[in-house]
């Protein structure tokens, strides 16, 4: 796994499209979740961890366990958001990440997301490998 520097946070800039509003142009709720998504998996992305190769070769998956949301203002049609994602707790088997949805530095959107690292096949709970805490650790600091 190569890795870049780690940044305490992680930044990722997304337009809203057409597809990601109602009828008023205004961004369908759940769309904020897929956005997170992005930015929590191009995070991991950049400091080498690939989700694909780590169930290929470690067999471990990533799933999402607990999510606590808080939406302030809505996005609309063709907005700039900046998704903010960090680490904000580190356990054995589970990462909890702080993510945040901004346009033009105002606050949208932010929640606390727990992700659990399972067994590919029994899907049960599995600690990290040495090598991807490491670089988790890495990125919390």
């Amino acid at each position: 796994m190569a890795t870049e520097t780690p940044a305490p946070f992680s930044r990722l800039d997304i337009r809203v499209y057409y597809e990601d509003t109602d009828a008023g142009g205004v961004m369908y709720y759940a769309n904020y979740l897929k956005f997170f998504e992005r930015g929590r998996t191009e995070w991991l992305r950049r400091l080498g961890i690939n989700q694909s190769e780590l169930a290929a070769k470690e067999h471990r998956l990533f799933v999402v366990k607990k999510v606590e949301i808080q939406y302030r203002i809505p996005a609309r049609l063709d907005d700039l958001l900046v998704i903010h994602s960090q680490i904000t707790r580190l356990a054995r088997a589970s990462i909890t990440f702080g993510q945040s949805a901004l346009r033009d530095g105002e606050l949208l959107c932010e929640s606390g997301i727990q992700v659990c690292c399972v067994d590919a096949n029994s899907l049960r709970p599995a600690a990290f490998t040495h090598e991807l805490r490491t670089l988790l650790e890495k990125a919390q600091n």
